[in-house]
């Protein structure tokens, strides 16, 4: 599947900023709440998974293709599977209650250009507009190293569209690599992802 965010990689903690005020974005944080989904989730899911996708992809795309796509993924059903899948992690960032951000993590077939039999995918990630730079993605990306580890996986990769530079960035300061590429089909057009890959033993993984 392919992945995206835009939000900002958060600073490094320092000793100096340890006793500082709490910011705006600390009282969001402390606001913020991420749990693995159920499939009571789905229909809140569905919808907030296809409006992800198509505020991110949808002007750079074919209506009809990008239409496509939506029906064939992000129908309540196809969640409900999703969810309900012993092979998949679907994390869910709520922020009071209301959902500002999930991904996905799945265990399954890589690209051979991962060549990493214990890599696991980094199937979606997507944080809602109005959170980007709130350091929800940051959380949201300590929680998704978490469940990798907890399928036993040392590697975690993902694909990211080749068009997306913001999201190739915050992938690349998170840790992540590319290694290759390969076709993602967007409603009967094929386009490249990038595919990039995080060690989890390395430095700085979470």
């Amino acid at each position: 599947m392919r992945v995206d965010t835009a939000a900002p990689v958060a600073a490094r903690t320092t000793d100096a900023n340890l006793h500082a005020p709490m910011t705006t974005t600390d009282i969001f944080m402390d606001r913020l709440a991420i749990r693995r989904g159920l499939p009571a989730d789905a229909a809140a899911l569905a919808a907030f998974a296809a409006r992800s996708f198509a505020d991110t992809f949808g002007a750079a795309n074919d209506p009809a293709h990008l239409q496509a796509f939506l029906d064939a993924t992000y129908g309540v059903e196809q969640q409900s599977r999703e969810l309900a899948d012993v092979d998949t992690a679907t994390l869910l960032a709520t922020l009071d209650g209301e959902l500002v951000a999930y991904a996905q993590v799945h265990r399954g077939e890589a690209p051979a250009c991962v060549g990493a039999a214990d890599a696991v995918e980094l199937q979606r990630f997507y944080v809602d507009r109005a959170a980007h730079g709130s350091g929800v993605a940051q959380r949201l990306m300590q929680a998704v190293c978490t469940a990798a580890r907890g399928f036993g996986a040392r590697g975690l990769w993902l694909g990211v569209w080749e068009r997306n530079p913001r999201a190739i960035a915050f992938y690349a300061k998170c840790g992540y690599v590319d290694v290759g590429s390969k076709t993602f089909d967007v409603g009967g057009d094929r386009q490249t992802d990038r595919v990039m890959l995080l060690p989890l033993d390395q430095p700085g993984a979470r």
